[in-house]
């Protein structure tokens, strides 16, 4: 599937008129095609109408049902995928506010319970200590305090124990200098403490690890219903089913070559150190 950004919105409503026109060329009402696919004729109407997105399991359904062709089985799959997938440009997040981003983010990581971190190149707002977070958004046009403010509030579900979080890091991650020398030493001495939560399961992939796929993207999988995945100009949703199986595919392969515990607080300490001797 190619990603074109302007054409997720249309999507959408190319699924649901596609799949109204397969029912009436099959013969059948919205009733007798929802009695096939064990759904509610109100849940059929809303994903015709387009003001229900499908997900790709029930668009299969819905297909099977209609036993509709194989060419229409594939346009109808490529609809359905694209129209799970979601665009989120950064100049629309700066028109908007970075703030309301953050309040997005809490409300994703408040509703999940199993969440996962890839980070290739930098230390995410939930680990970073508030000199890190600030400077991570010299960037951003505008006053920046809310956003910071809302950023740095944001690490309170760290706490909540009824939730796991998974980090992985790579060694470049950490070590990339947002802030001077001796700010470093102290973020990184915050990744050792924040690993220590009983919740918070962080590891470290060091700089010589041999691992077949290139580390592409940041990305953060909820639970196992939806990933994004970060770009220097915005950011990729996904919730069809596959898309989410393979980040956390990639996820599991990068987490099976990082060191967790104290090997991995050992790697931390010593590269904190390092900033502190200025190396």
């Amino acid at each position: 599937m190619t990603l074109d950004p302007e054409q997720l919105g249309k999507s959408k409503a190319d699924l649901a008129e596609k799949l109204r026109e397969l029912r009436k060329r099959a013969g059948l009402t919205g009733d007798r095609l929802a009695k096939r696919c064990n759904m509610s004729q109100s849940t059929i109407s809303k994903i015709e109408t387009g003001r229900k997105t499908p997900k790709l399991i029930d668009v299969e359904r819905i297909l099977r049902a209609l036993d509709a062709s194989p060419d229409a089985i594939a346009e109808v799959a490529a609809l359905a995928r694209m129209a799970n997938t979601e665009w989120q440009d950064i100049r629309t997040s700066w028109r908007r506010g970075l703030d309301k981003r953050q309040t997005e983010l809490a409300s994703l990581e408040v509703t999940a319970r199993d969440m996962r971190y890839f980070l290739p190149s930098m230390i995410t707002g939930l680990l970073a200590t508030p000199e890190y977070a600030r400077a991570s958004l010299d960037y951003s046009p505008g006053d920046i305090s809310k956003t910071l403010a809302k950023k740095l509030d944001r690490q309170a579900v760290l706490y909540d124990r009824s939730r796991t979080f998974t980090f992985i890091l790579t060694e470049q991650a950490v070590k990339w200098s947002v802030i001077p020398p001796a700010a470093m030493s102290v973020q990184i001495d915050h990744l050792v403490s924040v690993s220590r939560l009983p919740n918070v399961r962080l590891g470290v992939i060091p700089n010589g690890t041999r691992i077949s796929r290139g580390p592409m993207n940041t990305f953060t999988v909820y639970d196992d219903r939806l990933a994004t995945v970060e770009t220097f100009t915005g950011r990729i949703v996904f919730q069809d089913y596959r898309d989410v199986a393979e980040h956390l595919a990639l996820f599991a392969l990068y987490e099976s070559r990082a060191t967790f515990g104290e090997t991995c607080r050992e790697h931390l300490s010593r590269w904190a150190e390092m900033y502190r001797r200025g190396l």
